[in-house]
């Protein structure tokens, strides 16, 4: 993410314009990863972000938030709209980028963290178009009324009703309804650990609901699982096969908070290899989530 001695350097002693925009990097990013679902991306989102925010900092800006804002949200439309091609010609299934959202992870302590950070969640927003997608963040995630949606996506507010309407239409009837305390997830997390590490079967049969689903995604660069498993029995067969066939043996693993959900980072040789997160609900794991593809772990901090 971009530094704050980068930007004192780019606005060359300009100390207020620069407090102001560090005063809303976390909302900004926070948009614009759930817009994108990449760290790598919202990241290129800020940087522009910020320069078109410094070519504005002589002109008389009402309200800087809006306008910075307004700024990323029509950045991450277009970022999308020209994306899409790359999107439907992935190799597999595509997954967010694993943001870690330990509250002590600087850049992100500032980030808005709940249930629209999830992997679950931002893979359902993959159902809308930008437009959509823009519309239902602003006002679901981040409370905007429509009058500041319609300026900032240059629609009209009858418009943006009626888009946020089909955009929960969309989205509403699948989104997650079930919430876990950080102790059952953490003790999911170590139940998962210790049966995967050990190939307790039964052990890990336990620990899955019947209805679980595993989502992996190499995009076609590294280790990946067949893209879609349902179900207890074959969620457990897949994970245990890979184990004992597919997976190093001398990974290390750093457990931590992964978009907001109890995970962990495995390390080969030093490296990220995977990202994996849990999703629990019921007392039980609902879904997994395995992150293989090495463009996808770049930002994650090398283990020594």
């Amino acid at each position: 993410m971009l530094g704050l001695n980068e930007m004192t350097n780019d606005l060359n002693g300009d100390q207020s314009a620069l407090e102001t925009f560090a005063r809303y990097r976390g909302l900004l990013f926070s948009v614009a990863y759930r817009m994108l679902g990449s760290v790598a991306d919202a990241e290129d989102m800020l940087q522009e972000t910020f320069i078109r925010w410094q070519r504005a900092a002589g002109e008389d800006i009402e309200s800087p938030r809006a306008f910075l804002v307004t700024i990323i949200s029509r950045l991450c439309i277009n970022h999308l709209q020209s994306a899409r091609v790359q999107r439907e010609e992935y190799v597999g299934e595509w997954l967010p980028e694993p943001l870690v959202t330990d509250m002590s992870s600087d850049p992100y302590e500032t980030l808005k963290i709940d249930e629209s950070i999830s992997m679950a969640f931002l893979l359902l927003l993959e159902r809308l178009n930008p437009i959509e997608r823009a519309v239902f963040l602003l006002h679901e995630v981040f409370s905007y009324k429509f009058a500041e949606i319609a300026a900032t996506v240059d629609r009209t507010e009858a418009n943006c009703r009626q888009i946020l309407k089909r955009a929960r239409e969309h989205v509403g009837e699948a989104r997650p309804r079930f919430e876990a305390t950080e102790s059952d997830r953490d003790e999911m997390l170590r139940g998962f650990l210790q049966a995967t590490q050990t190939g307790d079967m039964k052990g890990l049969l336990e620990l899955l609901a019947n209805d679980v689903v595993l989502h992996t995604d190499g995009g076609g660069k590294a280790l990946a699982l067949p893209a879609v498993v349902h179900g207890q029995d074959d969620v457990t067969r897949v994970i245990m096969r890979s184990m004992a066939n597919l997976v190093p043996k001398d990974l290390e693993l750093r457990t931590m908070r992964i978009n907001g959900e109890a995970g962990f980072v495995s390390y080969l040789g030093g490296k990220p290899f995977s990202a994996i997160t849990l999703q629990v609900g019921e007392e039980q794991i609902r879904a997994i989530y395995i992150v293989t593809n090495p463009e996808k772990l770049l930002h994650l901090i090398a283990f020594r």
